[in-house]
């Protein structure tokens, strides 16, 4: 059995078509007998899924990954992990344990993002971000989507600011449209109901509230626990994004936010919680 991880530097790259590498491994009885970086050649997305599929890779764990590469992997017969964020190896690791869920399609800040990767040696676990598992951290309202555009795959050009008019995200910027299922619940609610009705070619301008967006902060989401109940922690330092698993074993990802000699602080909210955000949206394509 080979798994392969979009790699960099020992993490996860998080845009499965722009990946300059993969880590391959090989798998025997449960266990990794090896692995083997090796070069995507700048390949793109279709062309990805040809190149993992001649080195007979079986299943792919990868970040974001639209939803064109993921009927690509389908057709190649590879299964799909997605959404995993951290380290390669601990990654590839959770998977052998049945720990690892795949989101499905994710990309980029606008998405709503989903499971990834499980526990990790040291004892904290990798984890989900805000998706079906985010303790309510996503906001948003769960209305039907209505338009033209639902359940069709649209392909937008977006840039993303937030009020000061500081860019956080653009898709301009790396030169590729994104693709995912209109009304299918792959991006933030807001950005979805705007390209739901859109014509092919028409730009707008959204701004979205945090309601329709990545929801509120929620100060239950911030809580301490004793460095010694938590294996591993005395290692990290604030700032350092981790992931922890909840009382159910569903991993989330967890800010350090404090710490001292007997606790750890963490944040569990989505780093774009409580914010307004502002979308410059083109619909390239329907189809």
């Amino acid at each position: 059995m080979k798994i392969a991880v979009t790699y960099d530097n020992g993490t996860i790259f998080q845009h499965f078509g722009k990946t300059e590498n993969f880590k391959v491994y090989e798998v025997e009885n449960g266990q990794v007998l090896s692995g083997e970086v090796i070069s995507s050649n700048g390949s793109g997305h279709s062309a990805l899924a040809g190149l993992l599929a001649g080195q007979n890779v079986d299943v792919l764990i990868c970040g974001g990954i639209g939803g064109g590469a993921q009927a690509a992997l389908t057709e190649a017969g590879i299964e799909l992990c997605a959404g995993a964020q951290g380290d390669a190896d601990q990654a590839v690791e959770a998977y052998l344990k049945g720990e690892l869920v795949s989101s499905g399609a994710t990309c980029d800040h606008h998405h709503e993002e989903g499971h990834s990767c499980g526990e990790h040696e040291e004892g904290h676990s990798c984890g989900s971000n805000c998706g079906s598992g985010c303790g309510g951290s996503c906001g948003g309202s769960q209305n039907t989507i209505t338009g033209r555009n639902v359940g069709k795959t649209c392909r937008t050009h977006y840039r993303g600011t937030f009020n000061d008019g500081t860019q956080f995200d653009s898709s301009y910027d790396r030169g590729e449209p994104l693709e995912f299922i209109c009304g299918a619940g792959q991006m933030i609610r807001g950005f979805d109901a705007a390209v739901a009705d859109m014509e092919v070619g028409q730009i707008i301008d959204v701004h979205l509230m945090p309601e329709e967006a990545y929801g509120m902060a929620d100060p239950n989401a911030i809580f301490t626990m004793e460095i010694a109940q938590l294996p591993g922690s005395e290692d990290l330092t604030e700032g350092q994004q981790v992931y922890l698993s909840n009382q159910y074993g569903q991993p989330f990802p967890v800010k350090v936010v404090a710490k001292d000699e007997k606790n750890i602080t963490f944040d569990a909210n989505h780093e774009m919680a409580g914010k307004e955000l502002n979308f410059r949206i083109e619909l390239v394509e329907v189809k």
